[in-house]
């Protein structure tokens, strides 16, 4: 017999709750250090829901339209943003949102900043980091982090919390790790120029293939999806 979708989510977040202990030991930190998101595109609401019931508090969505379907239905929890955000859409999610994690570009940031205003909203967000320097992803490349950090801070309506990367893929998850050293190197050093209206606080990196490298390298976020919630079809 199949599985159902919360069978199956419950047998991977007892495994994951394991493995992000473990990991997170190994870079000399506790488990409660370690922000655990679930990734929910194409989950169900009730899958969802019951994820939240059972101890994971951060879900992050990838699309702006499945955002707002299920938008009303959460159970309450902390929401974020997590997938490439189109200008135009920013209004739709500016006041549903506690933190937008894919700012990839200061046309984006300043979009943000004008729907916040007229809110009168303050929003987190992180800067997306291209840090294989890929042709076909979006983000400040690594020379750019900082300068991007400091003019976007300027902005009204914002608070930079932390950086965001998603890494090259590659055939294993220690491949991984020189990117996620990387970015942890990048993340301590903006921190150190105390730049007024940002703070290094959050950095997201890994995901269902690689997180527990990614924590042991320095990640306080985690976005997990797959691991959470088995295989879906992304293509609905």
């Amino acid at each position: 017999m199949e599985k159902s979708s919360i069978s199956i989510f419950d047998e991977n977040y007892k495994q994951i709750i394991s493995n992000i202990a473990r990991a997170a030991e190994k870079s000399g930190r506790k488990y409660e250090d370690i922000t655990l998101l679930a990734a929910t595109k194409t989950v169900d609401v009730d899958v969802i829901n019951h994820a939240i019931k059972s101890g994971v508090e951060f879900i992050g969505e990838n699309r702006v339209q499945e955002f707002l379907s299920k938008y009303n239905d959460y159970a309450p929890s902390h929401k974020h943003f997590i997938g490439h955000l189109q200008s135009n859409k920013v209004k739709d999610i500016i006041d549903k949102v506690e933190l937008i994690h894919s700012v990839d570009s200061y046309k984006l940031a300043a979009e943000i900043s004008k729907q916040a205003v007229k809110k009168g909203l303050s929003i987190d967000v992180l800067l997306e980091i291209n840090i294989g320097n890929e042709q076909s992803k979006s983000g400040f490349l690594y020379d750019e982090a900082c300068d991007a950090v400091g003019k976007i801070a300027q902005l009204d309506g914002i608070k930079i919390k932390g950086l965001m990367a998603i890494p090259p893929i590659c055939e294993n998850s220690d491949q991984n790790r020189v990117y996620f050293s990387k970015m942890k190197k990048l993340f301590i050093d903006i921190g150190h120029k105390k730049i007024d209206n940002s703070s290094m606080d959050i950095l997201s990196m890994g995901m269902s293939d690689d997180y527990e490298a990614a924590i042991e390298e320095g990640a306080n976020m985690i976005r997990l999806g797959t691991a959470l919630f088995g295989r879906r079809n992304y293509n609905i």
